[in-house]
């Protein structure tokens, strides 16, 4: 016969037998409320960046000195929420599940986890933590209490929420409830509030100042490159009444996609229509990772985030601790994001590439385009325009050198090199999950496809080995981790070979691979200073070159199994098989990098091998070589206004300025230059920071 469960009873507010209690009336039968303290969390993983911690203080504070005068509104944030893997309903769920509710009741010390209602609590994210130190894997959640609602739908927990201490980084109280709105939204309230007026009511007012001309026409802005960057700053622009042109060297995705599958299976490489040259960047065509680490609850990355769901990326991307899109959703979120942009009346022109600048007194007035299938100089257009945006990317090696010619202020900048290693995903799930690993089912299970993070710091005055003194002058770490992908060709000439990583939405692949770069700087080019501030440039082009001879050419990729790396031998029977789809040659890459980027890797795989256990295995392969892992270069701008230091009217932005490192990161840059521009145009009054918030210090240099 069934039992019948006895449920503790719930203390009730002694002076109040109505069960909806008046929450601002004084309480005196209460015991005395302890006073708030202000506590860190028990830290067991990856601590706070001190700015972070700092924003967090000072709110705590705040909530001190207020004694937060109304608990009966307003919202509390609960953060490291875990809940056993075993428990929860799996990565694709971001609901509220009853596990989820047990582990809110401890925090709220509510006894019965059951009867605290689903709606009073809404999901802000939601990550997957399988490390060891842990008694077993877990999701772990932050989520966002409505005190109100929770009190209507269940006015027990009253008692509960009156004791409820802020906790740094983990119990944290809000006023009102932070929602972020996505990039449209805020420009469209931009125009309603623009000091009163819309574009067409600031043309017919314009004149009416004596020491003013009349706006008889829309001033004319050229955004150069259509990746994360340029079509943000697009957006901006297009939306506060610019007359936009938007010129892109590649094509639009529908024809890349044509593009890539030539040169994936015929090996015809469209050099102006690639995986890193056409609508969408580089990106378009990789993992489409969307994390970053230019903060990630700021105004700024949420309006990217929620732009994006705005053109059809899956509302999770806003949840995921570790957000990512996938070429398959990234390509029609992209025809998307053009449709909106010819709604507003930007011309967007594929297949056009830049060739000049048109400059006089230090001034841009416009641009020397072209068809792309052209070389420079044949049919070239000159194009008048008020403003001009640079957005290309790092790959777009031909532009440093006509800035170059227009004494634009060019500086060599820190990035870093090394090989792309991969293995079975069954194995990276295995050494990260242990037994879950069943669980992971082809990107399709309970459980995330297992990834890793590696950062080894390396002495060469300690012959290499991992240190923690000062001296420690270089760091060996993993890149753009692709788990359940394939390895790629990024290169854009034949006669030099990079490679990159990609993956779809499920990484379904049954690999896994991630770039193992060591940093270098301009001291490492001493022998390309002939080039000046482009050394960093014809430094990866040395060893693309070297790759692409070593690989005997046609595109086939200079390979080494990981066992044979570290003893500095070549195998040439027993290679493992690889994801790469225009072949593989074995050969012994020491012979490519100089020995202290070749030193640096094999004592990082070694050290990644105690960390990881069985990363050093038979089916474990290098592939050369992975070297744009960020711009060599960065062209001068302006901090507040964007502009170039050099040129006016110039406006170096995303990856390929050296300000931005992934596409997160291109995007928030395209956004904040799209309203300085704006601003310079007087298409735009107010406060940047006000819109977007303050915007993130970002070298470009950035670890994924």
């Amino acid at each position: 016969m069934a039992t019948a469960v006895k449920f503790p009873p719930l203390p009730l507010y002694p002076s109040q037998p109505n069960p909806y209690p008046n929450f601002n009336a004084p309480k005196p039968m209460l015991s005395p409320c302890r006073s708030l303290a202000i506590r860190c969390a028990k830290r067991t993983g990856k601590q706070r960046y001190p700015s972070e911690k700092k924003k967090l203080r000072r709110v705590n504070e705040t909530l001190l000195q207020n004694n937060i005068k109304n608990r009966a509104e307003g919202f509390w944030r609960l953060s490291k929420l875990g809940v056993p893997a075993h428990k929860d309903p799996g990565k694709d769920f971001i609901g509220v599940s009853l596990p989820l509710l047990e582990a809110i009741a401890k925090v709220l010390e509510f006894p019965v986890a059951a009867m605290l209602p689903q709606e009073a609590f809404s999901i802000v994210r939601k990550s997957f933590d399988a490390r060891k130190v842990l008694k077993e894997p877990q999701f772990v959640y932050t989520v966002d209490m409505d005190v109100k609602k929770l009190l209507n739908l269940e006015p027990r927990t009253w008692d509960f929420i009156y004791r409820l201490e802020p906790k740094l980084g983990v119990i944290e109280y809000m006023p009102k409830e932070d929602i972020p709105a996505d990039l449209i939204r805020i420009l469209h309230d931009c125009k309603q509030t623009h000091n009163g007026f819309k574009l067409e009511e600031r043309q017919d007012t314009h004149g009416k100042d004596s020491n003013e001309l009349p706006l008889l026409k829309k001033p004319k802005v050229a955004v150069i490159g259509s990746g994360p960057s340029g079509l943000f700053a697009s957006l901006v622009l297009g939306e506060l009444g610019a007359e936009v042109t938007l010129i892109e060297r590649g094509q639009a995705v529908e024809q890349r996609g044509r593009d890539i599958g030539a040169l994936v299976v015929r090996r015809v490489l469209q050099s102006e229509s690639n995986f890193c040259f056409g609508e969408g960047g580089a990106g378009t065509w990789s993992d489409g990772k969307l994390v970053t680490r230019i903060g990630r609850n700021s105004d700024s990355v949420q309006a990217v985030m929620k732009t994006l769901v705005q053109f059809g990326a899956p509302s999770n991307i806003l949840v995921d601790g570790k957000p990512h899109l996938g070429t398959d959703r990234l390509v029609p979120l992209l025809r998307n994001f053009r449709q909106h942009l010819k709604g507003l009346g930007v011309d967007i022109k594929f297949g056009t590439r830049l060739n000049d600048l048109i400059v006089e007194n230090k001034h841009v007035l416009g641009v020397k385009v072209c068809d792309a299938r052209h070389g420079p100089g044949y049919d070239d257009k000159k194009l008048s325009y008020d403003a001009v945006v640079l957005a290309v990317g790092h790959s777009a090696r031909d532009v440093y050198p006509m800035l170059l010619e227009h004494n634009v202020d060019l500086l060599p900048k820190d990035f870093a090199v090394g090989l792309r290693i991969e293995h079975p995903q069954q194995l990276i799930n295995g050494i990260q999950y242990s037994t879950l690993a069943t669980e992971v089912h082809e990107g399709r299970g309970r459980v995330p496809v297992a990834d890793y993070k590696v950062v080894k710091y390396i002495s060469e005055g300690n012959d290499g080995a991992s240190s923690a003194s000062d001296d420690l002058i270089r760091s060996c770490y993993s890149f753009c981790m692709c788990p359940g992908g394939q390895v790629v060709l990024t290169s854009t000439n034949p006669s030099e070979l990079c490679i990159n990583g990609m993956s779809f939405s499920r990484r379904a692949s049954r690999w896994a691979n991630a770039a193992l770069v060591v940093t270098v700087s301009s001291n490492d080019f001493d022998s390309f200073q002939s080039y000046g501030p482009l050394a960093g440039v014809e430094f990866q082009r040395e060893f693309e070159r070297r790759a692409a001879i070593m690989g005997g050419g046609n595109f086939v990729v200079p390979v080494q199994a990981v066992t044979d790396f570290l003893e500095n031998k070549l195998s040439v029977t027993s290679l493992p098989p690889s994801s790469y789809r225009l072949g593989v040659q074995a050969s012994n890459l020491h012979e490519i990098f100089p020995s202290y980027i070749t030193q640096a890797l094999q004592h990082a795989i070694l050290n990644i091998d105690k960390e990881l256990p069985g990363f050093i295995s038979q089916d474990a392969l290098l592939h050369g070589v992975e070297t744009r892992t960020s711009s060599p270069v960065q062209i001068l701008r302006h901090a507040d206004t964007y502009e170039s230091t050099s040129l006016k009217g110039l406006y170096p932005i995303g990856e390929g300025a050296g300000y931005a490192g992934g596409i997160v990161s291109a995007a928030v840059d395209g956004m904040y230059c799209g309203f300085a521009v704006a601003k310079s145009l007087s298409l735009y009054q107010g406060d940047i920071e006000s819109v977007l918030g303050k915007p993130q210090k970002n070298t470009g240099f950035v670890k994924y």
